[in-house]
């Protein structure tokens, strides 16, 4: 066999599986497309995690779109991070353009155009279903984690948490917690040292400070009730397409704090609410994380080691994390070895630092008979991917550069008008509508201290009356001393002694 030939055989073979799978596009040689050779992902491993990177313009957004629309269509539902406000078109059906056409005829794929199941979701005021959590989900371990605490500071909000369960006061945003920081602080500081031992003004204080902080990114508005339910991430429309749901964060994008709480807090409740599937035909759930170096370039150490805990544990519970960033050094190496699927788009050598940039990439890669991987890197074209993946049994597949099909849905965003429609016709919208400010530990510290004050004041009022008879003059008071010394036994006998001496005399 020739180089072509050996090159279909072993794509073909690399990328075939016995389970359902999803087509990324169309594998290339020599710049070339082969319409004889498609770039299958098998649904089985979907759940193994993925990277898909390359430079601004190369494709990134496209490729994300694309892999959604196959993923939907396979009755698996998406939650993908919309940072800059690309996706939301994949709510209505694409336009058929002669370019699109013709790519799809040279990579031997039908077209067709079509609209997906979609739900707009927000983390702050724009428009769409409302995601919140409260302060007691996180629970004191995470909550530390988010808020970068050393281990003394953790302890005293460990203390805070087990304080609030004692006392059955319900932590739900965050003047709930800095209600209780000002008590343990002031007022009860007595009987927080009674039953848990003396706490430090300084590292109260501290804590204080960097809630203040969460708070000014955003945290006040994410922090409370009703919270959002995970199910509600799960569903699949009538048609048996999975929903796509977006999380529209264009106006958070200065605000890294909130976004990595935000991603922290609802891997961790997914992982904790989800029953262990292991490896299931497909995954439940497919998650897109775009521009992840907001999360992982703002976040400590110990918040990099949670979410490298999660993305290690998590798969077992049928979810695959995607990680989309221009350069793949921006991910941590330890969630590095836990992807399975690599897409990578073009990367651009401006300087000699990303020259070695590229030397890196290229070698987190197989070795390949067909490419030199770094000079292909750089001459990828727009919407052409290098793509590497696991096979049904964990093996990984040939290194192969591909055309990737294009979305069928439209390239471009939704119009206010389209927004406010779909998000009229939501049931999750209505749902998360509510602003819920049940009783929690800021209504009934400040009623106890108000019962307090009352207590106080009541007491006061039933102490003794102070005689109402004027106080004595200085004449008076000097007056009655004088008399007082005059009239005295001993002052008498002392005159009278005196008087005797006088008279012998």
């Amino acid at each position: 066999m020739n180089k072509k030939e050996n090159f279909i055989a072993d794509i073909n073979t690399g990328y075939s599986s016995k389970g359902d799978s999803i087509i990324l596009g169309g594998a290339m040689l020599d710049g070339e497309p082969i319409a004889e050779a498609h770039v299958k992902i098998p649904l089985k491993t979907l759940n193994r995690h993925g990277l898909i990177a390359g430079a601004t313009g190369t494709g990134k957004t496209k490729t994300i779109q694309v892999f959604s629309e196959q993923l939907s269509n396979a009755g698996i539902p998406v939650l993908m991070m919309d940072i800059k406000g690309d996706f939301s078109g994949i709510a209505k059906e694409g336009k058929e353009e002669g370019f699109i056409t013709e790519r799809h005829a040279k990579i031997n794929i039908p077209y067709n155009v079509a609209a997906f199941p979609v739900e707009l979701m927000s983390l702050s005021i724009q428009n769409g279903v409302r995601l919140r959590a409260t302060v007691s989900e996180f629970g004191p371990v995470l909550f530390s984690r988010i808020l970068d605490l050393n281990d003394t500071q953790a302890g005293v909000v460990a203390v805070i948490f087990k304080y609030c369960d004692d006392t059955q006061m319900p932590l739900l945003d965050l003047k709930d917690i800095k209600k209780v920081i000002n008590y343990i602080t002031e007022e009860g500081k007595d009987e927080i040292a009674a039953s848990y031992g003396k706490i430090s003004t300084a590292t109260t204080g501290t804590i204080l400070r960097k809630i203040i902080e969460l708070e000014q990114q955003g945290g006040d508005l994410f922090f409370g009730e009703l919270s959002f339910e995970t199910d509600d991430l799960m569903r699949i429309d009538e048609n048996g397409k999975g929903y796509v749901n977006i999380i529209r964060l264009t106006d958070i994008q200065d605000k890294p704090k909130l976004f990595s709480t935000f991603m922290l807090s609802l891997l961790a409740e997914i992982y904790q609410k989800m029953p262990e599937k292991g490896d299931a035909g497909q995954p439940e759930l497919v998650i897109f994380i775009d521009e992840a170096h907001l999360i992982f370039n703002e976040a400590s150490k110990a918040l990099l080691e949670q979410i490298e805990t999660i993305v290690k544990l998590i798969r077992s519970k049928g979810v695959g994390l995607y990680f989309v960033t221009q350069n793949p050094m921006d991910v941590p190496s330890g969630v590095l070895a836990q992807l399975g699927l690599k897409i990578q788009h073009a990367l651009r050598a401006f300087t000699a630092n990303d020259r070695q940039a590229i030397k890196k990439t290229a070698d987190n890669y197989p070795t390949s008979p067909y490419y030199k991987t770094d000079e292909l890197l750089t001459s990828l074209g727009i919407g052409e991917a290098l793509v590497t993946a696991l096979n049904e049994k964990g093996i990984p597949t040939p290194l192969v550069a591909t055309m990737m099909r294009a979305p069928m849905s439209r390239m471009d965003v939704l119009s206010a008008e389209e927004i406010d429609e779909i998000n009229g016709k939501s049931k999750l919208v209505k749902k998360y509508a509510e602003e819920i400010d049940r009783e929690s530990a800021f209504e009934i510290l400040n009623k106890k201290l108000a019962q307090a004050s009352e207590a106080a004041a009541k007491q006061e009022e039933q102490a003794p009356a102070k005689s109402s008879k004027a106080e004595p003059s200085t004449t008076e008071v000097v007056t009655k001393s004088v008399l007082k010394v005059v009239t005295s036994a001993t002052f008498i006998r002392g005159v009278f002694g005196v008087l005797s001496k006088f008279l012998k005399k």
